[in-house]
């Protein structure tokens, strides 16, 4: 890998997503922003697919924010049982239907600073709201965004998901950074794992902080393996000195 810094780093592996995904969106199915919100409450700490499995029944039976503000936390429970954290999930269900409802007309509103005032709506679902549905250019940091880009090397020293979304939204141009998100999402839920990344796999080693640093540790212990060890020199000396007695 050659040495690049990091904006060359970022235009590279942007310019490369640009290239490969250039449609990737959520893969959360929903037709519309209730819909959608809806799905990102519920896939907090739980997969999409699982969240995709049970959103048609209760969208069938809650089409709306007005019909599911009618609804009480334990109607909705049944619906969402096999999501992680139903009882909480339901609870916040309930109460962001009814904000929607009294307080913003029954309209999912477009700006970060009135979503999360939603039950069950932090910044992360937040920002994929007004990302996806408005187009606005924020950054969801879940911990595919936060693990990926630490390890490609678009963010340093990053501690929180806060921290690691304002350094991605300096460095990303704005019309990108919508479709970034979705970018890093994707490539770290089948490319950049958690646990065994898919390196030989990967389009961007070329440009990726781990996988230089990960290659030329592989190089240097592979290069160690290969030498002799002190103990195996020694019985090579003591093989050669017998050989060379017998011959003589």
């Amino acid at each position: 890998m050659k040495s690049v810094n990091l904006n060359e780093r970022y235009q590279h592996v942007l310019e490369y997503f640009r290239q490969h995904a250039p449609s990737a969106e959520t893969e959360l199915k929903y037709t519309n922003a209730y819909e959608l919100l809806v799905a990102v409450i519920l896939s907090a700490q739980c997969t999409d697919k699982r969240v995709n499995m049970v959103t048609p029944a209760l969208f069938k039976d809650y089409p709306n924010a007005e019909s599911l503000a009618q609804a009480s936390p334990e109607v909705i429970f049944p619906y969402i049982r096999s999501v992680s954290y139903p009882n909480n999930k339901a609870k916040h269900l309930a109460g962001m239907a009814r904000m929607l409802v009294h307080e913003f007309n029954n309209r999912v509103p477009d700006s970060v600073e009135d979503l999360v005032k939603l039950p069950g709506v932090g910044r992360k679902t937040a920002n994929v709201i007004a990302s996806v549905v408005y187009n606005q250019p924020t950054m969801a940091v879940d911990t595919h965004v936060f693990r990926v880009s630490n390890r490609i090397g678009l963010t340093r020293n990053v501690k929180t998901p806060l921290q690691s979304e304002l350094q991605l939204i300096k460095h990303i141009p704005k019309e990108w950074i919508p479709k970034a998100h979705h970018w890093l999402i994707l490539h770290g839920r089948y490319v950049c794992l958690a646990r065994s990344p898919k390196c030989s796999a990967c389009g961007i080693q070329e440009f990726c902080k781990y996988y230089s640093t990960h290659k030329n540790k592989t190089l240097s212990k592979t290069s160690q393996q290969s030498k002799p060890s002190h103990h195996e020199k020694k019985i090579k000396k003591n093989n050669r000195e017998k050989s060379g007695k017998k011959i003589g």
